[in-house]
């Protein structure tokens, strides 16, 4: 999951009450912006697709089907990088709690069907 730096264990209302509510919204929905001593979208990112490439894409790549369960931002990084969508459209999708995500790829690994639960 990203890490939230000087944001770890406040509440929202606790964090907008420190912070103010527009710099939490900035921290919380940009990609690029992180926390105090916290990670960016961008940074979750930078550490979550080393691996899906190294351990991930080579099995789908040889016809394995794979599951993967993680947190909310690790799997909007993987979901923008397997969509190849950009940063903007990435921070207005909604990703539900426990909602499965089934992917189609080709042999290039470009999506050819994508199913929502």
């Amino acid at each position: 999951e990203r890490h939230y730096g000087d944001l770890q264990g406040l509440n929202k209302a606790e964090t907008a009450d420190k912070f103010g509510a527009d710099q939490v919204h900035t921290w919380r929905r940009s990609y690029d912006i992180a926390p105090p001593n916290g990670e960016s979208l961008k940074d979750t990112a930078a550490r979550v697709l080393p691996y899906y490439e190294a351990e991930i894409e080579p099995k789908l790549k040889a016809g394995k089907n794979i599951l993967i369960a993680a947190h909310g931002n690790s799997l909007r990084a993987l979901i923008m990088h397997i969509e190849k969508l950009t940063p903007e459209q990435i921070l207005q999708r909604e990703i539900g709690t426990g909602r499965p995500i089934v992917y189609t790829f080709n042999s290039d690994l470009d999506v050819t069907d994508i199913q929502l639960f």
